[in-house]
């Protein structure tokens, strides 16, 4: 399985393998994205969650084993993260790290091979998550540079500073209504060879020990430098309010499958500048303005763009089906570039930020399960930020032309949210972007304010899974408004009016 794979499993209780050599961990999450409390958190100091479905068996010969009951697994629990650190060294250090999940017959129903970890000291190697009524896992592969510490702080758990007193502990209390015993795993009925005795790699994990009855785990204690110990203590989860669906919208056009001779002629128009967007707003031209290139296709392709300026562009991307989606720019080489989308979202939808290379030909290689369609769009076309409330989902770029202001965002995804900016005043090449300042890098639903500096500016939601809603507040008149920091007044009257033309087609 490849990172942001996912298959269904069985319903029943799974043994897990993780190697090498790492400190192993189990984080039982509920709808917010958090853990309940201290029993949600299965480690060394507390191997047996209190409902018995979570235990870490042990180690043996380099590899760590845990067992995850699906039968038993509460409501209110709907993923379980498998989570491994190390105490010296970063995740590239560690030879042959992977996580396997076997079935009660032996059988290997999930494998994932970790090959791309860098200097991060902490990571989510897998998750396993409720979908359709049965179970799935997921390679997700997400490390974190600032250790356990900032991992588990992502879910729920405070992290108490040093020199001072932990907040009051509030344990984690099992459901007190009698819930029905789990279904025990049955062999097939039918007379047939008898199955293979369960054998793991190496030694077979030590028998299953069931909890003792009434025993409060201990609070979570992750390793710390210098023998000093980092107490954590769970939060209360987040009271976030209810999310309010927008009202209902035309039904947008059906999805187009694939035609022939796909893709319009791309019109280097690199001198162009598109007039302002509306009444009062500023233009904006940084990046040259081109016809929107559009191709369709079906399940995993290559797409190549001949005759496009320079520079940066918007890729629009969107796919039909519940499989994995991976889009990534070729090298010259015909290697993978970083990486645009990673995503195991049904139905993906984004805008995506990339680099035109300087003999104008973009390469994409695109992997997906279903029928597609992608634009490459002129960075002129993202849409602007202004004090009114815009409303999208997925990734996205946007621009914000102001003066100072800040970007209030409310986020109702899952998994990560990473948010860039590159700040265009001064910056005179349009060839390609300054450095970008990554200014959020979270996991979960949550409400965020980014300072944002006089633009130009382009803001990248580089990932983001779900809705979400943004706006400026305290926007401030923009304080210059000479040629070279990309707001520049249209002069040329070609090429105004070449721009208006554009922008009327769209």
């Amino acid at each position: 399985m490849i990172k942001g794979g996912n298959a269904f499993v069985p319903t029943v209780p799974l043994r897990i393998a993780v190697r090498s050599g790492v400190d192993v961990a189990a984080l039982l999450l509920a709808e917010t994205g958090r853990v309940r409390g201290d029993g949600d958190i299965v480690f060394h100091g507390a191997p047996v969650h209190p409902s018995g479905a979570v235990r870490l068996l042990g180690e043996e010969n380099g590899t760590v084993w845990l067992e995850a009951g699906l039968t038993a697994v509460e409501e209110g629990v709907v993923r379980v993260l498998v989570v491994a650190s190390t105490e010296n060294g970063a995740m590239r250090d560690v030879n042959g790290l992977s996580v396997e999940a076997f079935a009660p017959d032996g059988t290997s129903v999930a494998r994932y091979d970790v090959t791309d970890a860098g200097g991060e000291t902490a990571m989510v190697l897998a998750e396993l998550y409720r979908r359709a009524g049965g179970w799935k896992f997921r390679a997700v592969g997400q490390g974190y540079v600032n250790g356990l510490v900032g991992l588990v702080t992502d879910h729920g758990v405070d992290v108490a500073q040093e020199g001072q007193a932990p907040p009051p502990r509030v344990p984690y209390q099992p459901p007190t209504q009698q819930a029905a015993a789990p279904v025990p795993y049955q062999p097939p009925t039918q007379q047939a060879a008898a199955p293979v005795p369960f054998q793991p790699p190496a030694a077979a994990p030590p028998p299953y020990q069931p909890p003792a009855p009434a025993v409060t785990p201990p609070p979570f204690q992750a390793p710390a430098p210098a023998g000093v110990p980092s107490p954590y203590q769970p939060s209360a989860p987040a009271q976030v309010p209810p999310f309010q669906p927008p009202a209902p919208a035309a039904a947008p056009p059906p999805f187009q499958p694939p035609v022939p001779a796909a893709g319009v002629p791309v019109q280097d128009q690199a001198s162009v500048v598109p007039p302002p967007v509306g009444a009062g707003a500023e233009a904006w031209s940084f990046g040259a303005v081109f016809e929107p290139y559009t191709q369709t296709g079906r399940d995993n392709d290559v797409i190549t763009v001949e005759g496009l300026p320079p520079g940066p562009v918007v890729v629009d991307l969107a796919i039909r089906g519940d499989g994995y989606t991976g889009l990534w720019p070729l090298t010259r080489f015909n290697k993978e570039g970083d990486t645009l989308v990673n995503s195991t979202e049904e139905d993906f939808r984004g805008r995506l930020l990339t680099q035109v290379p300087g003999n104008g030909r973009l390469r994409l290689q695109l992997k997906a399960d279903g029928p597609w369609q992608l634009q490459v769009l002129p960075l002129a076309a993202a849409s602007r930020l202004t004090e009114g409330e815009l409303e999208c989902r997925g990734p996205d770029v946007l621009l914000h032309t102001g003066g100072t202001a800040d970007l209030a965002l409310h986020y109702r995804g899952d998994d990560n949210l990473i948010i860039n900016i590159f700040e265009l005043a001064g910056h005179d090449d349009h060839t390609c972007l300054p450095t970008d300042e990554n200014v959020v890098n979270e996991i979960g639903k949550r409400r965020e304010t980014v300072p944002l500096p006089e633009g130009p500016v382009v803001v990248q939601l580089e990932r983001a899974d779900g809705p979400w809603r943004a706006r400026l507040k305290h926007l401030e008149p923009h304080s210059r408004r000479s040629a070279g920091d990309g707001l520049g007044n249209v002069t040329d009257s070609r090429t105004a009016q070449a721009g208006r033309a554009w922008w009327a087609r769209r």
